[in-house]
């Protein structure tokens, strides 16, 4: 045996067992390690570059979280049959993934670092995800990368009244609060999930539940470490140059200058901007050309700390922010919707510099999005696409396709506001919403919930409350913190914590949660909680005074959707020979008709702008799937001529033999000499052979009988 296999287990709250193992595969990675849960396996590996690439003063992290379509014993869809491009839901785990690692790191470190976590075997109904971020954290653990700490990050669930760790994809649809926790042992780090109206103190209960059980797991990783001879100690390692005079003599000299500038409020971005830029080129301004090509990158790194520096300190002392908001104040809020005429739903929301644009589009079930992944497939009826222009924070960069913060984002607004969304008898359309942030300066997602509203309610789908969203942030210098309400960009990018929270007047639907400080008391937590909840029903009640409930009908360019339902035996006679009857249908009627089998049913959906052509298409599906009843009259179709009589459709589908004794009451000699094909004509159904079901027609008792001659 060519490998030393060391090996770490510990157990979830319900019995299940998990072992985190290494020195088996991929050992040439700088970490690597399998975690195991049942039948569920994932491989985490990670590589960080002994050298920083010049010029690099950022922490270049990649994280791909990928699942194998193997590991669940399915072939990948499409053409090539392989995977390729990550999946939403892929992309949607990296970054949680990401944005958890992210802190771990020191803040000198620049080595180019990659962390791939790919799941190779998948138990049934167990939802891997919730053990990429724990995989990643071990394989880091037992490398020599400097790290700080461990971290990992479990799936809470509140089932049935109770908290359930990384609970089975069949149980979490029961539930009513789904979040995904990351933690080190001291501190809350990450929260992303969704919730059913829940309170504030629900949701805090959940990270409570979810901390206990992640503490479990750090430690785990941390006895895993010492037995890892490579992990102990760290590699060494030099990524920045330092000039601590120079370091020094940038904070005596632009420091006040930077304190007093903040005290200004001054509401715009752009003007804000320049301001500390020039505060910086005048100090710039004083060294030689020589000096100055010697110092300057340097000097800007030093200004950036010290702008950040007087910023938060500007706040924590005088409670007064960039733009001159009270720490609580929520910036003006305009909305208007109805504003493109051709959309079925459209709305424009701004607060502050933020300003999204949404829409609002009303599909059959044939835009619906099918989703083939390794763990989840399934049909989804609900689409948000976020995008983010570089035009909406002044920016002239290349378009490069979706990138994730927009996957992001999108999600994030699309589960704040299904939790409203009405039932399948109330809205049988696919819904699509589109936001387009036309202008950024922070909470560009929670624009995207409230426009979404606005244009859900515009659009006139019966959504059973608003739905508004908000920021917070916070300033912390571990004794004094200053919470804030309805962030800027630039508090997000200076401060603490960046706490999305979305929800309507009865509870939280969904939020976001990143921390960059340690120690987070559970106190200040809630004092967010509060003023995000307030500051939710401020913006719930500005955007009431644009619309306050879904218009009563559809607009006229919506299509309209109408159910039926049939027995499943019809579905064949309404589809026909290779779809031939029901594309007959559609063609002729102007309708699109889909048919989908649930249970014993049939369920129709016909979809079309025009009235008229809904019930041209509904009379010819109830035509199909009548039974003929003896003694009713037909107005049918001659479709074959015989020796013995004719064949008559009196019924789609359904033909009967009117036998030639039965089409006249005089003697009839040949058929051809009274109907041809393509004939209508008017037939009485008489009766059923009961050995083979034929049915039997006459045309004569329709005729009055001649008086016989005396």
């Amino acid at each position: 045996m060519s490998y030393n296999l060391i090996t770490q287990s510990f157990d979830l709250p319900d019995g299940r067992t998990v072992t985190i193992e290494t020195g088996k595969l991929a050992k040439q990675a700088d970490g690597s390690v399998v975690i195991k849960m049942g039948d569920t396996m994932l491989l985490a590996t990670v590589v960080s570059a002994q050298e920083a690439r010049e010029d690099v003063d950022f922490m270049p992290l990649s994280v791909d979280y990928k699942e194998k379509y193997a590991a669940t014993g399915k072939f990948p869809g499409g053409f090539f049959k392989r995977e390729g491009r990550p999946s939403e839901y892929e992309i949607l785990i990296s970054r949680l993934v990401d944005r958890a690692l992210r802190p771990l790191f020191p803040e000198d470190y620049h080595a180019e670092t990659q962390v791939l976590i790919t799941l190779i075997s998948a138990g049934t109904d167990v939802l891997p995800d919730a053990l990429a971020a724990l995989a990643a954290s071990s394989a880091l653990a037992v490398s020599d990368i400097p790290i700080k700490e461990a971290i990992s990050e479990v799936r809470v669930a509140r089932i049935n009244g109770e908290f359930v760790i990384n609970p089975s994809q069949t149980a979490l649809e029961e539930a009513d609060l789904e979040l995904m926790v990351a933690a080190t042992l001291d501190n809350i780090m990450m929260v992303e999930g969704e919730m059913k109206e829940v309170s504030e103190a629900v949701m805090l209960e959940a990270l409570k539940v979810a901390h206990e059980a992640i503490k479990v797991q750090c430690q785990a990783q941390i006895d895993l470490a010492a037995k890892v001879e490579k992990a102990n100690p760290k590699r060494e390692y030099c990524h920045e140059t330092n000039d601590e005079e120079l370091k020094k003599a940038v904070h005596e000299n632009t420091y006040e200058q930077c304190y007093q500038l903040a005290l200004q409020g001054n509401p715009d971005k752009h003007a804000r901007t320049d301001a500390f830029k020039a505060i910086r080129e005048a100090y710039l301004e004083t060294f030689s050309e020589e000096e100055r090509a010697e110092k300057e990158k340097l000097v800007k790194r030093y200004f950036h700390d010290v702008e950040k520096e007087a910023v938060r300190n500007a706040i924590l002392n005088e409670k007064i922010r960039l733009d001159g908001r009270k720490l609580d104040q929520v910036r003006p809020i305009w909305s208007e919707v109805d504003y493109l005429p051709s959309a079925h739903g459209s709305a424009i929301f701004t607060r502050g510099e933020t300003q999204s644009l949404v829409t609002v589009t009303l599909g059959s079930k044939m835009d619906e999005q099918m989703i083939d992944g390794a763990v989840i497939d399934g049909y989804n009826k609900f689409l948000l696409h976020y995008n983010f222009p570089p035009f909406s924070t002044g920016e002239a960069r290349p378009i490069r396709g979706v990138g994730r913060r927009e996957v992001g984002h999108g999600n994030l607004a699309m589960r704040a506001l299904k939790q409203v969304l009405p039932g399948e008898e109330e809205n049988p359309y696919t819904i699509r919403i589109v936001s387009d942030i036309l202008e950024s300066n922070g909470s560009s997602s929670m624009a995207t919930v409230c426009g979404g509203t606005l244009a859900l309610m515009d659009a006139g789908v019966k959504i059973t409350k608003p739905v508004s969203g908000i920021a917070m942030g916070l300033i912390t210098d571990g004794e004094k913190f200053a919470v804030l309400s309805d962030i800027l960009g630039d508090e997000d990018h200076l401060g603490d914590m960046d706490f999305k929270v979305t929800g309507t007047v009865d509870g939280i639907t969904a939020c976001q949660m990143d921390i960059k400080v340690d120690g987070l008391r559970y106190e200040i937590l809630e004092q967010a909680l509060e003023q995000a909840r307030q500051g939710r029903m401020h913006i719930l009640g500005e955007m009431a005074k644009t619309i306050t409930e879904p218009r009563a009908d559809y607009k006229d360019n919506v299509p309209r959707i109408e159910k039926m339902m049939v027995d499943k035996e019809f579905i064949g006679a309404i589809i026909g020979p290779g779809g031939k009857v029901i594309q007959e249908m559609q063609k002729e009627t102007g309708t699109v008709i889909t048919i989908q089998e649930e249970g014993n049913f049939g369920v129709i959906d016909i979809v079309s702008s025009d009235k008229q052509s809904i019930e041209a298409a509904k009379a010819r599906i109830k035509a199909i799937v009548a039974v003929p009843e003896v003694g009713e009259v037909y107005l049918g179709t001659v479709k074959n001529i015989v020796a013995f009589g004719a064949f008559v459709e009196i019924l789609p589908g359904k033909d009967a033999l009117l036998h030639i004794s039965e089409i006249d009451w005089k003697r009839i000699d040949k058929v051809e000499d009274v109907l041809k094909v393509g004939d209508k004509i008017k037939v009485k159904l008489i009766g059923v052979d009961p050995k083979t079901g034929k049915l039997k027609l006459s045309r004569k008792v329709l005729i009055p009988r001649p008086e016989r001659k005396q």
